[in-house]
């Protein structure tokens, strides 16, 4: 079967689309409120009219009487970064495959490392709704870890690690449907039956085949109705007849590769904000290039992010627990 083509738009023809304030603000209005209209969204009324002045926002709700705006209730409230530099920004975080850093987006959209980084990480915010129904049969499970080595931490670091190798790092648990190719992943810590079996049990639907390697954790899901098959890589076993858990590790490397060669460094804190960023990335893969835009521009409404929240402290217990 071939696979479907989809269009692809280069990055000169997009920006040739939206090149000003006004033509991005339209588009936000379309994919907003499409064929229904524009209606507040702070009651829901449609009574709404223009206003001259666009301060404090451009329309307003005659029933409730607020100002609105597109950017209202969405992860674009209270940002003053133009509109046009935002759709530049999910287009390159969008299309580039091992996606790009705050400073090289910082350079493109002509902003600051400071607010790239923070419009970076809102745009990952949208990302956090992975596929919205269980997995279907047959499943690709495994997990991997991320984070740098214990040996190459600063010497002032290191007195607060327990041990090298995997303790030095976050685990990372994914499971991966060969059907529909859609991927869901979670940081998950620490890495036990219970853990693992969790993140199946929630993902993926009950009766499916799932297959993983040799970690005992997943030996359980046989008992929750679920086929259990695996290969030991440990013996130099990576294919045994439909056992194998290629397909997701194909998606890990792509992750890995984007660690090293783009980010350099995921705190734990925003790991999975990173995670959901490379899962909406793949999972929208076999869609067009606007389709890839629509889907993020809509996914935009209801959801928050302060810059509060990315930079406070958080304390977390050995169970994950804040």
């Amino acid at each position: 079967m071939r696979k479907k083509k989809t269009e692809k738009v280069s990055f000169y023809k997009f920006f040739k689309k939206f090149p000003d304030e006004q033509s991005a603000r339209l588009y936000f209005e379309k994919e907003r409120w499409g064929k229904a209209g524009r209606h507040c969204p702070h009651c829901g009324s449609i009574r709404t009219v223009e206003v001259k002045n666009e301060k404090p926002a451009p329309y307003r709700c005659k029933d409730c009487r607020k100002h609105f705006s597109v950017r209202t209730k969405s992860v674009l409230a209270e940002s003053n970064i133009p509109l046009n530099k935002w759709l530049l920004a999910v287009f390159l975080i969008t299309t580039n495959l091992k996606c790009v850093s705050s400073y090289k987006l910082a350079r493109d959209i002509d902003v600051t490392q400071k607010t790239a980084w923070f419009l970076a990480h809102r745009i990952r915010k949208v990302y956090e709704d992975q596929a919205e129904t269980k997995l279907d049969s047959p499943i690709e499970a495994d997990e991997t870890y991320m984070g740098g080595k214990y040996a190459n931490m600063h010497t002032s670091k290191k007195p607060r690690m327990i041990g090298a190798g995997p303790q030095d790092k976050t685990p990372v648990v994914a499971v991966k449907s060969r059907k529909t190719k859609k991927i869901k992943a979670k940081v998950t810590k620490p890495v036990s039956s219970i853990t693992l079996q969790n993140m199946v049990q929630g993902a993926v639907k009950e009766g499916s085949t799932v297959y993983t390697d040799q970690n005992a954790g997943y030996k359980g899901l046989a008992k929750k109705n679920y086929k259990h098959e695996s290969v030991n890589h440990s013996v130099g076993e990576h294919i045994k007849d439909q056992a194998h858990t290629n397909g997701v590790e194909s998606f890990w490397s792509i992750m890995k590769r984007g660690y090293v060669g783009v980010y350099h460094q995921m705190s734990e804190k925003h790991l999975q904000r990173y995670v959901d960023e490379y899962v909406g990335r793949h999972n929208g893969r076999q869609e067009s290039t606007m389709e890839q835009i629509s889907g993020v521009v809509q996914s935009m409404l209801g959801k928050r992010l302060k810059y509060r929240e990315l930079t406070e402290e958080k304390v977390i217990d050995n169970r994950g627990r804040l």
